[in-house]
């Protein structure tokens, strides 16, 4: 029978970087997809392939033009919200009771044109974030 192979690494390399150098390593390392610095390391002293990752900067500005027009639809939306309770408050006055009737349907127009823009934000940025 033949002996099995070990295939755990027991050898040990001890190395010494100054900081400028650990900087590099390390920042080289963050933009991988390698999951350990030592994976990362070991990988570029075998001469092994590593994947990095890759960010396209247009879509990450888009991305935070995206977020920053969600918080705005958010905004917006609980502005006209508390809009229309306060005009609950008067409903005594028939013209209200007119103008109060009409924009329920609006509003409930703008809440959900809200919500599917603010999914749709929502989809972009998980695909973004996994890519």
């Amino acid at each position: 029978m033949m002996k099995e192979q070990n295939k755990n690494r027991t050898k040990w390399l001890h190395l010494r970087l100054k900081p400028d150098e650990f900087e590099i390593l390390h920042k080289r390392f963050s933009r991988s997809t390698c999951p350990k610095l030592s994976d990362f390391a070991r990988k570029n002293l075998l001469q092994k392939p590593v994947v990095m990752k890759y960010r396209n900067e247009s879509l990450d500005d888009l991305l935070g033009e995206l977020i920053q027009l969600r918080a705005e639809l958010n905004a917006i939306g609980n502005n006209f919200n508390q809009v229309v309770k306060k005009l609950h408050t008067l409903n005594q006055i028939p013209e209200f009771k007119h103008w109060i009737m009409a924009y329920e349907l609006e509003k409930k127009v703008l809440f959900n044109s809200i919500d599917q823009i603010k999914n749709h934000i929502k989809n972009l940025s998980q695909k973004w974030l996994q890519s």
